[in-house]
């Protein structure tokens, strides 16, 4: 398999403020463990082609509100930090940051799309998961899964996409823009009740996209096996009735037993399980095509091992 590593130097640069788990040391924690374990040199690199507000406006703009985008780049400050809620501050990098996180979403499923690798893992930031079409929350500004997940459906034409999204947040904002589109399939596990408050096993659609969005919603606590349990019982066979033709992950990695922001009990191989069992469904229903992008994870030294592991996963 050649597996796609995209990462881009403006991810260094978003700064949503002093002490914020979201930080820069993520991605430096992460290339460190891939150098460390010799993944890296099994990677092929990815460029990100679109970077620029004029080459992503359509994509961005397909997903979120009218306006949003021009909203948001008025909130980035010339220095410091503005907060646009609690949790999400956003610095001069932070604007170059989420546009390089788009494009490099959109570079990987092309890149895929073209065959010139079988599936890749985009190493962004800032998050994307809980962006809605018209409010940034939750660490996210823009949703850069939702976006490749647009692009796919418009540019590359193709008919169903797949969202798994298995950090232990619920991904409001993923949900929020496909509810009512039964052309995309959202289906999360996440711990419940925990922020954002989403995410009940009630919430399936809406219109004629009822049925097409599949909560798993988990108390804390639960561990790989409970993981795996549901993924075969339940999420696999879903996505096989789908039959989607391409599969995007939201890959958060914050279910990890040592996170310091949930109460999930994962470890790093059940993170390499989960990923074998999408893998093994994209070879199945949709020639392979698979994508990944960085959500959660802030224990820097788990989530850079789960990442090692996904990665290893994506390469058998």
């Amino acid at each position: 398999m050649a597996t796609g590593l995209v990462t881009h130097p403006d991810y260094l640069k978003h700064d949503p403020g002093p002490g914020h788990p979201e930080s820069a040391e993520r991605l430096k924690a992460i290339e460190a463990q891939l150098h460390k374990s010799g993944i890296m040199d099994q990677l092929t690199s990815i460029d990100v082609a679109q970077s620029t507000e004029a080459d992503l406006e359509p994509w961005i703009d397909a997903v979120h509100a009218a306006g949003y985008r021009e909203a948001l780049h008025r909130m980035v400050p010339d220095r410091g930090i503005n907060y646009l809620d609690a949790d999400t501050g956003v610095s001069p990098g932070s604007w170059p940051a989420a546009l390089a996180a788009v494009g490099g979403a959109l570079s990987a499923v092309d890149e895929v799309m073209s065959g010139r690798v079988d599936n890749a893992f985009c190493a962004v930031r800032p998050p994307g998961h809980h962006a809605e079409s018209g409010r940034a929350m939750g660490f996210c500004l823009f949703n850069n899964v939702a976006v490749a997940a647009r692009y796919l459906r418009r540019h590359h034409r193709l008919g169903k996409v797949a969202i798994v999204d298995w950090d232990v947040h619920h991904g409001n904002g993923t949900q929020e823009i496909f509810y009512e589109d039964p052309t995309v399939f959202y289906v999360s596990t996440h711990q419940y009740p925990h922020y954002p408050g989403t995410g009940a096993e009630t919430e399936t659609g809406r219109g004629a996209g009822k049925g097409f969005t599949l909560n798993c919603p988990m108390p804390a606590g639960r561990d790989d096996d409970d993981y795996e349990r549901i993924f075969t019982g339940t999420i696999i066979p879903a996505l096989k009735r789908f039959g989607p033709d391409f599969i995007l992950v939201s890959a958060g990695f914050d279910a990890h037993r040592d996170d310091p922001l949930a109460g999930m009990k994962v470890t790093e191989a059940g993170f390499g399980e989960l990923t074998r069992l999408v893998r093994q469904l994209a070879d199945e229903v949709c020639r392979g095509r698979f994508v990944s992008c960085l959500e959660g994870g802030y224990n820097l030294p788990a989530l850079a091992r789960s990442v090692e592991a996904h990665l290893v996963a994506l390469l058998s």
